[in-house]
């Protein structure tokens, strides 16, 4: 098993910036794991899965199903996803489903194994508490509703999403309620994560505080 740093964190928090940046810096693997279950979602409403469908008809799916990841890339049976996943809708559906164990399940295995012969930052939530709770270092990255809502509207504006900003803000608050009360792995801080509040850190302040945690924390 490599080397592993995970960060947590709830939805605009900052997590996927940070953590490319620090597989670059430190010449470590790079994995999201919130795209693999966007990757999951399209999958399933691809087959025209709803989410009040039995783990049946999941299982049938997933049966002729296969996700990979590699250079910032997600592949839905080798068919390369990553732009198809960043949408509100997925976006919803990814983490609906994500609150399914049959889904949690289906992908822990892939998400350790990525590990076995790697260093390796990943990012997404419950990284620190169920995917990898012996991570060498852990990261809970934070920021205020507004904040996070702000980011939210201007990604989505970037890709030419059209999305207002109270659509974004009810879109993190709703996550962040699914992700916190579903009963299987729901979102928490690790009690041994460095906590980190972005919210008036810019990019780079950010980065630097981390950095400075890996390298100076025992």
């Amino acid at each position: 098993m490599g080397k592993v740093i995970a960060i947590d964190g709830p939805s605009g928090s900052g997590k996927t910036t940070i953590a490319k940046l620090l597989a670059k810096e430190l010449g470590f693997g790079y994995l999201d794991t919130g795209a693999l279950y966007r990757a999951i979602a399209i999958a399933l409403r691809e087959k025209k899965v709803a989410p009040e469908d039995n783990d049946d008809k999941i299982k049938r799916v997933f049966d002729n199903t296969v996700i990979g990841f590699n250079n910032g890339k997600v592949f839905l049976n080798g068919r390369d996803v990553s732009e198809e996943i960043r949408t509100t809708e997925i976006d919803h559906y990814s983490s609906v489903f994500s609150a399914k164990r049959i889904v949690r399940d289906f992908l822990l295995d892939l998400q350790r194994n990525a590990a076995l012969n790697n260093d390796l930052v990943i990012e997404g939530r419950d990284t620190t508490t169920v995917v990898f709770p012996h991570a060498q270092k852990k990261i809970f990255l934070y920021a205020s509703d507004e904040e996070r809502a702000r980011r939210r509207y201007f990604q989505f504006k970037e890709k030419g999403i059209d999305i207002t900003m109270d659509e974004a803000r009810k879109n993190i608050l709703e996550r962040d309620k699914r992700d916190a009360n579903r009963d299987i792995a729901p979102l928490k801080a690790a009690p041994e994560a460095f906590l980190v509040d972005s919210s008036n850190l810019s990019v780079e302040q950010v980065f630097k505080k981390i950095l400075d945690f890996l390298r100076t924390d025992p």
